[in-house]
């Protein structure tokens, strides 16, 4: 009988040795503010400049799910552990995380079941997890936070194409739509 060789270990008198491990960051603290600040100029702007109406001759009122309609920064304010709260299962929603240090918009998301969508792996929450080790490592301020917007469209579709035009018109920078735009410092 002929054995297979141990692949595991075909070299026994080498030893691996734990690669070194670095704190690797991924921006210094001055590109973290400039980062931070382009960010805010463009969101302030949006939030100054609100798109040119459409003349009508009739009295017209704007659809519920206009996207120039929906001000994130003026919706409540909710701990971002709002999904360890026991609750049902909850109602669609669109949803922005905010860092009110600034204010800054960071991510948009759109959810049918806003009570459990947080609750199992979501991506903004390991680069919120990031964002978080960076500013506390160079021992800058952040105060970051949700906030929902009941009123969407319970259909998926209109409700995705809202948080679309949402991620666009606020270029979120968690939202990989815009990571071109603002890089991907936290991904």
């Amino acid at each position: 009988m002929t054995l297979e060789p141990n692949q595991l270990n075909l070299f026994p008198e080498v030893k691996p040795a734990p690669a070194p491990r670095t704190e690797a960051l991924v921006m210094s603290a001055d590109a973290l503010l400039k980062w931070k600040s382009q960010i805010l100029d463009y969101q302030q702007r949006v939030r100054r400049n609100q798109p040119p109406q459409q003349a009508t001759l009739f009295d017209l009122e704007r659809a519920y799910c206009d996207p120039d309609v929906i001000d994130p920064f003026s919706l409540p304010l909710q701990s971002m552990a709002f999904y360890r709260m026991p609750t049902d299962a909850g109602s669609a929603a669109i949803y922005f995380v905010i860092d009110n240090a600034m204010p800054l918009l960071l991510y948009v998301g759109e959810t049918r079941r806003s009570g459990k969508r947080w609750k199992g792996e979501h991506g903004c929450k390991q680069y919120l997890d990031s964002y978080h080790s960076l500013h506390h490592h160079y021992g800058l301020q952040r105060e970051v936070s949700i906030a929902f917007w009941w009123d969407t469209p319970t259909d998926r579709r209109a409700r995705q194409e809202l948080e679309l035009n949402l991620i666009l018109k606020w270029r979120s920078p968690f939202n990989k739509e815009n990571w071109e735009r603002w890089g991907q410092p936290f991904g």
